[in-house]
């Protein structure tokens, strides 16, 4: 029989309301079967860690040096998300701690779903609409109908994936680029257009009338939106970010759109968080912009606690967890 774990869930350390769903997913998914602990911030960090198993922490921020410091026994650090940019990845590889994360399959719906809203809202117009409607003014703006106009996905993972199998039925031309082979099934079953590799990049950014990236960030992508990229976009273009704020160059985005270079944007991560509200980029009326919530939803939360709960399961076992990222 497998044995019952000692397990170490860290809330996020600045906001308790976040235990509500993330916290109470984790305890029914989790507390069971093992012994599940929560981590007090006002209490002696040492102590808290005795004879700990496993931790899940949440989102990844929640975890600094001086914790896995103390952390002898546990077997495993599980982050609750998905992106690890912000984690102290190479100390925890030096203190030999397997890390695993919950990857993009477990957020693909939310995040496909925030994106689709955002083409929606973008393509109708939908902050003008809004204020025409606010003076008691009809009929206007002149809205733009998806059928037949490109769409962009700049990376074809899981998110991306299933922002096609919502934009296909809308009518859409959908070109995607990835750094693996998108093969002959997946192009017929989401109907591409058109299937490329980062070299194409450039390709897909100037015949695209949306383009939304769905790509984690690394060196390789961090402003791969600059204002080079941004020139080459149609001035009627629209562009999403659903996944990391530093894919794009805030600034030169703020340019294009103030300009007229662009015709503008979903926006639901930044490069610093919480972003400076005193930025023009939020009071522009061709900006749909929401508070890094694309993937904070009910069913993100349940299948993120359960992606951790099979892992202190298989650690319970003797099985090695999925989806390490300190190999």
């Amino acid at each position: 029989m497998p044995e019952r774990l000692n397990v170490l869930f860290l809330p996020h350390p600045l906001k308790a309301s976040m235990f509500t769903p993330w916290g109470e997913d984790v305890v029914k998914a989790v507390g069971a079967r093992h012994n599940l602990h929560i981590f007090d911030y006002d209490q002696p960090l040492s102590p808290q860690f005795e004879g700990i198993d496993v931790v899940i922490d949440h989102g990844g921020s929640a975890g600094v040096r001086e914790m896995v410091d103390v952390a002898s026994a546990a077997r495993l650090w599980q982050i609750l998300g998905t992106g690890f940019d912000h984690f102290d990845l190479d100390y925890w590889k030096a203190k030999g701690m397997p890390v695993a994360n919950c990857p993009g399959a477990f957020s693909a719906v939310a995040l496909a779903e925030c994106a689709m809203m955002f083409i929606l809202m973008l393509t109708r117009r939908y902050p003008i609409a809004r204020a025409r409607l606010d003076v008691g003014q009809l009929y206007e703006p002149l809205g733009l109908e998806l059928e037949g106009i490109q769409l962009g996905i700049v990376g074809f993972g899981a998110s991306g994936i299933e922002l096609a199998r919502r934009a296909r039925p809308f009518g859409m031309e959908i070109a995607a680029i990835d750094i693996r082979e998108i093969d002959d099934e997946e192009r017929h079953e989401f109907g591409l257009s058109f299937v490329g590799k980062p070299s194409d990049l450039e390709k897909v950014v100037s015949e695209s009338d949306i383009l939304s990236l769905h790509l984690h960030l690394n060196d390789e992508t961090h402003h791969i939106i600059d204002t080079r990229i941004l020139s080459l976009m149609k001035p009627t273009a629209y562009l999403i970010n659903v996944a990391r704020g530093a894919l794009v160059d805030e600034e030169a985005l703020t340019q294009a759109l103030i300009s007229g270079q662009l015709g503008g944007a979903g926006i639901d991560a930044y490069s610093q968080e919480p972003p400076d509200l005193s930025s023009p980029l939020f009071s522009l009326p061709n900006v749909i912009a929401t508070p890094h919530t694309a993937g904070v939803t009910d069913g993100t939360s349940r299948k993120r606690a359960q992606c951790a709960a099979d892992n202190v399961d298989r650690i319970a076992a003797g099985l090695e967890p999925l989806y390490r990222i300190d190999l």
